[in-house]
């Protein structure tokens, strides 16, 4: 069995210094303000929002739908080349260019939106699998769930603090303040540039790379390994089963994450001083989950962490669907003046502490079954999964959204996380460990 000494502590921060810098993209793009800034004002087609609800899920869609495709091929090619670090930065800067001109985006140029959305959602979330793939190389497999957790935890806390400025400073969503709020996007832009220099500056390149054969491009070199791969899955069985089941539970994530702020705008009706203390508490509970399950993820075990992750994330659906129904019930029948919006508040405290620890054990369980010599290969295919888990789940939120509804729509996340249940069940934690093993 190979040994896998731990990292210093500088290049773990380091590492998971770029979680705390892209929790910026995450949280102020995608979940909490370009997004209900880009349906309710920028495409702004009241009052149930249905168009612009559907744009903002084909955008982002799209975006991974470009990582789907080449997640897997540049993590080959990363593994041949020891590259990670250089496709890491050409993310990056990707990332950073395409948030900051979200600016130009005003009520009318929705299309300008949903282009740059595409671009910057695909880099940012490729540069998710590039530096996942760093993980294995962090240290030992016992220790690789406190440091995966803890790369979570730091991200929600780069969260908080990226929004500070936006709500001191840049105020709430709305037209009236449209002149002001179009700043998050350059906000969130600089936050990523300047969080994440440690990363480049600390984190080591794993391995040794090889010269690409004369007359062979990068786009084949990737193809040929990745379809390798793919030929000795049988190998690696408890990883293709997993990713099978992370596909279901990240579309429920990718469907929560993209429009819980959207659901308590447009189906809740918070008031703005509701939401900034909703996105405070997910905030503070999904840190608080990611670090506590990554001492369960090393105690129990990884593959129950996640199951025990998927249950909660049932409850919180349900209670998300239910929140109107139970306020209303408090009113009727105890004269409890409960309004909906503080219930939720409670519910975001449900979902957040499912969220940082959910997709941490799932990055845990990949590190766990993935040889080191081709660990970017298969964080690619992890990649891949999660992407297309995030495409296919919003582009099916879209639509079901505007058949029945987003109150109602939200509740296929239920179906996602039973079906993420099933297919975990398949799977066996030592088993997939082996044979990563073998293969080192």
């Amino acid at each position: 069995m190979s040994e896998r000494p731990r990292a210093s502590n500088k290049e773990i921060v380091g590492w998971a210094m770029f979680d705390f810098a892209n929790q910026a993209y995450t949280l102020l793009i995608v979940t909490v303000v370009f997004g209900d800034l880009f349906t309710r004002v920028i495409v702004g087609d009241a009052p149930d929002y249905r168009l612009g609800n559907l744009l903002w899920s084909l955008s982002l869609a799209t975006g991974y739908l470009g990582v789907v495709l080449l997640s897997p091929i540049a993590g080959a090619v990363m593994d041949y080349t020891a590259s990670k670090k250089r496709f890491l930065f050409a993310s990056y800067l990707l990332t950073v260019i395409s948030t900051a001109a979200l600016y130009f985006v005003a009520p009318g140029y929705a299309w300008l939106g949903v282009l740059l959305l595409i671009v910057s959602n695909f880099a940012y979330s490729i540069g998710e699998a590039f530096i996942a793939s760093f993980l294995p190389d962090l240290g030992p497999p016992e220790d690789l769930g406190k440091i995966s957790g803890f790369g979570w935890a730091l991200g929600y806390i780069g969260g908080m603090v990226s929004a500070v400025f936006v709500l001191l400073v840049l105020g709430e969503v709305s037209a009236e303040n449209f002149s002001s709020i179009r700043w998050v996007g350059p906000w969130a832009a600089f936050f990523f540039l300047v969080a994440a220099i440690p990363t480049f500056l600390w984190v080591k390149e794993p391995g040794s790379g090889q010269p690409v054969p004369a007359g062979v491009s990068y786009f084949s070199l990737g193809f040929g390994r990745m379809k390798s791969t793919l030929r000795q899955i049988k190998e690696h069985r408890d990883l293709a089963i997993l990713l099978v089941s992370i596909f279901f539970a990240m579309s429920g994530i990718y469907i929560i994450i993209t429009y819980a702020f959207i659901y308590g705008a447009q189906v809740i009706g918070w008031d703005e001083q509701v939401r900034t203390w909703m996105f405070i508490i997910v905030q503070i509970t999904a840190a608080l989950g990611a670090v506590a399950f990554g001492f369960v993820q090393d105690r129990y075990g990884a593959l129950f962490t996640y199951r025990l992750t998927l249950l909660l994330w049932m409850l919180s659906i349900a209670l998300i669907y239910l929140t109107p129904v139970f306020a209303s019930t408090m009113r009727t029948h105890f004269g409890l003046d409960w309004q909906a919006q503080y219930v939720f508040l409670l519910v975001g405290g449900v979902a957040g502490l499912s969220l940082g620890s959910c997709q941490s054990s799932t990055r845990t369980l990949v590190g766990l079954f993935s040889p080191l010599s081709r660990s970017a290969e298969y964080f690619g295919f992890w990649g891949l999964s999660m992407k297309l888990a995030g495409m296919l789940g919003l582009l099916a939120i879209g639509l079901l959204q505007i058949l029945v509804g987003l109150k109602s729509a939200i509740l296929f996340c239920i179906v996602l996380f039973a079906a993420a249940l099933f297919f975990s069940r398949k799977v066996d934690e030592a088993r997939g460990r082996r044979a990563a093993d073998i293969q080192h």
